[in-house]
């Protein structure tokens, strides 16, 4: 039992983050009468604090995430301030050329949004403008690796340019004139791994959430049903949102997404049946969680005319993303269920479990570094220790299989109730703090 709770505890401390989100940068670039005009819509509190945001979801995951948070307190006058003696260096690294020639940008306004929630980080939005060199037919840019993601967009022309770039990525030449519109399978190609990256490795609260639906039950049929009305409804709304059709706020939808979470986890720890009403619910949960999808695609844009590609590739790459959790999840799993039902023996499930819980825990530690963090937007305690306490919970059902339903009291249960306390905190956290 000791070993039990010691799991819970660790489900719990890892998941139970305080997400300050890092979002890409917006940039809109046009090109008229001999002038470049760059419209920057981006993080000026990480630029300010001097820290980099390259593959970074979670400013948390940052050595200098205090200094972040004082920067995000600060009137929008005292940022300008800091903000200005920076711009030299700024737009010296910024890599834009014109028919090969460089651009000489200059800084001409800096708008910074007004303090709002000190959790979430602020639009500033910098206006850069410089003459073209003459005979240029084409421009790119490249973004420097130190600010992220960005979803740069041509505007005034048909047929325009719309990239995301990854830091340190270069656009490659746009035509000055348009036409540079990338086709419909390459929009959906480009947006299958924007739609798989909100789920793994940046999307704790719908990774928890599929989680719910997993603990359910060991049996497909349950499992298939769920997933599949989660799916539809989280499709509905995604579409709607995107299309305008439909839009509520977030200080709406993350703190019923967070009671959405806790409502299947619990639902686990009272029974293992599929009730009849379930799939309703699970339903009107999916619609919840697809406005939350339509906030990321909100945030990156969409590209004129590639609408329906672009939307439909980020839904297939959340799929994807769904169906690696429970993946992953199953795999871990596996052996327990079948020495829950007889068909494997316990000795070698207490051995493999023992190890997996041992080499998880030691990658929690060995794995915490700044690189893994740039990359997967959050530290490796994060990821590994509740994988550890999963192959704890794995080895107590199999050493004690003569109980009744000993995966269900000792794997199902106990991971559902973490899943709940963590949704729990999420809801008090995004209602009250």
């Amino acid at each position: 039992m000791k070993a039990i709770w010691i799991s819970l505890c660790l489900i719990v401390m890892a998941a139970m983050v305080s997400a300050h989100e890092v979002r890409p940068a917006i940039g809109d670039l046009e090109v008229a009468e001999g002038q470049v005009d760059i419209t920057l819509t981006l993080n000026g509190e990480a630029l300010v604090a001097g820290v980099s945001l390259e593959g970074i979801e979670n400013t948390d995951a940052l050595d200098a995430s205090d200094e972040v948070d004082r920067v995000r307190a600060l009137e929008p006058d005292a940022l300008r301030a800091e903000l200005e003696p920076r711009m030299p260096d700024f737009v010296e690294s910024l890599q834009v050329t014109a028919g090969g020639m460089p651009v000489d940008l200059t800084v001409i306004q800096i708008d910074v949004a007004e303090v709002g929630n000190t959790e979430l980080p602020r639009d500033t939005v910098l206006s850069l403008s410089g003459p073209l060199p003459d005979g240029a037919e084409t421009i790119s840019l490249t973004w420097p690796s130190a600010y992220g993601a960005l979803v740069l967009r041509q505007q005034g022309v048909e047929e325009p340019y719309t990239g995301y770039l990854e830091g340190g990525q270069s656009s490659g030449d746009i035509q000055l004139g348009g036409g540079d519109e990338a086709s419909g399978w390459m929009t959906f190609a480009t947006y299958i791994p924007v739609g798989f990256d909100h789920i793994l490795p940046k999307g704790l609260d719908h990774i928890l959430f599929v989680l719910g639906l997993f603990f359910l039950s060991t049996r497909f049929t349950p499992l298939l049903w769920q997933v599949s009305a989660f799916t539809l409804a989280h499709t509905v709304t995604l579409a709607m949102a995107v299309l305008g059709i439909v839009s509520v706020p977030g200080s709406i939808v993350e703190p019923l997404i967070a009671a959405s979470i806790v409502y299947v986890a619990l639902e686990n720890v009272v029974s293992d049946k599929l009730h009849r009403w379930r799939p309703f619910v699970i339903f009107g949960f999916g619609l919840l969680h697809g406005l939350g999808f339509a906030s990321v695609l909100g945030e990156f844009g969409l590209p004129d005319g590639q609408v329906v590609p672009a939307l439909i590739g980020f839904n297939v790459g959340v799929e994807f993303g769904q169906l690696t959790v429970i993946a992953i999840a199953f795999i871990l799993v596996w052996y327990a269920i079948r020495v829950d039902r007889g068909e494997a023996d316990v000795a070698p499930a207490q051995g493999l479990y023992g190890v997996l819980a041992v080499i998880f825990a030691g990658l929690g530690f060995a794995m915490n570094t700044p690189g893994f963090q740039e990359v997967m937007g959050a530290s490796a305690m994060v990821f590994f220790w509740p994988m550890a306490a999963l192959c704890v919970l794995c080895a107590v059902s199999a050493t004690l299989v003569d109980k009744l339903n000993a995966y269900r009291r000792f794997v199902a249960v106990p991971a559902s109730a973490a899943i709940a306390l963590v949704g729990a905190y999420w809801f008090v956290e995004r209602v009250f703090l």
